[in-house]
């Protein structure tokens, strides 16, 4: 099946249960850096990240006999939560295992869903590992928060909506974690045939998908304390977005936790809209880069707006 039917398909399933979410201008980062920055408003999905397509598409694509069995994820947050409301939306039950580093919050909103939450191993990869074994163990099926084409391609319904909201851009600014946005709103627009420059922004204290690409395959590197949580661990050995990202990204930023902050506070501010750590990646590698966009359009996507209340509290 080729690429544009698949993410077709994709829409299909998730259209009656998502958000299209909305796309603004921004008059603040456009006065500051001379372009047209255009942000998509994927803070405002449901369940409050865009990790909701790909978890509701995956499910839907499932027999309804399979789907009786229950399915099992791993997850900082955003995808365990996301599996969980599609798990409840179409009468499935849920496992989500979090690594012991997870954000608590985050875990509560995954029990909050209907979710049973299981604790294990220090990174998201051990988290990953054990939730494999236990759904092959038990006859359930495994929900990958990247590593899945169906995941992908529910990821990549953004990317068609920014594709008929915006039109043609100059640029376009995605977190990049395990690479399954990226790997689905770049794959959308290249099959649609657009051709904006597609920038990968990371945190610089957990960048292993970024290490990876310069690498060529997947890299083991320690993961220091981000407030972009949702993106930080590490990425299981043979995923397929190292090489869709290795064709699709054009560039990849490192973002420093300064940064963050800074692009945090800026959007609070400025656009009065309340951020996750990993909504503000792309923010912080426009603001990097804005000299090199003056007179274009770029679009910054932003992900996601589970933001622990602590970590507001401090930030404020």
């Amino acid at each position: 099946m080729d690429l544009h039917r698949q993410l077709l398909e994709a829409e299909n399933r998730v259209r009656d249960h998502v958000r299209v979410t909305s796309v603004e201008l921004s008059a603040s980062l456009s006065a500051a850096s001379g372009a047209q920055v255009f942000l998509k408003l994927e803070n405002y999905q449901v369940t409050g990240s865009f990790k909701v397509r790909g978890a509701l598409n995956k499910l839907a694509s499932l027999s309804p006999a399979v789907r009786a069995r229950g399915v099992v994820a791993a997850s900082a947050g955003n995808h365990g939560a996301a599996v969980a409301w599609a798990a409840g939306l179409l009468g499935s039950s849920a496992v989500v295992y979090m690594a012991r580093s997870a954000d608590a919050f985050r875990r509560g909103q995954v029990e909050s869903l209907g979710a049973e939450v299981r604790v294990h191993g220090d990174d998201c990869v051990e988290a990953e590992r054990e939730a494999r074994s236990f759904a092959e163990a038990h006859g359930m099926t495994y929900v990958s928060p990247y590593n899945d084409p169906e995941v992908i391609a529910g990821q990549g319904t953004l990317g068609l909506e920014l594709h008929r909201q915006v039109g043609a851009l100059d640029a376009v600014f995605v977190a990049l974690g395990g690479g399954g946005l990226m790997a689905g709103v770049a794959g959308a627009l290249r099959a649609v045939g657009r051709t904006s420059r597609m920038v990968a922004c990371s945190p610089a204290n957990s960048p292993v998908l970024h290490a990876s690409l310069q690498a060529g395959r997947i890299v083991d590197l320690p993961a220091l304390p981000t407030l972009s949580d949702a993106t930080a661990g590490g990425i299981e050995e043979g995923a397929i977005t190292l090489a869709r990202c290795r064709e699709l990204v054009d560039e990849s930023l490192l973002v420093t936790e300064e940064e963050i902050v800074a692009s945090l506070r800026w959007m609070l501010q400025h656009q009065r809209l309340l951020l996750e750590g990993a909504a503000a990646l792309p923010v912080a590698g426009f603001q990097q880069t804005r000299e090199r966009w003056r007179g274009r359009s770029v679009a910054l996507i932003l992900c996601g707006a589970n933001l622990n209340p602590q970590k507001l509290k401090a930030l404020l």
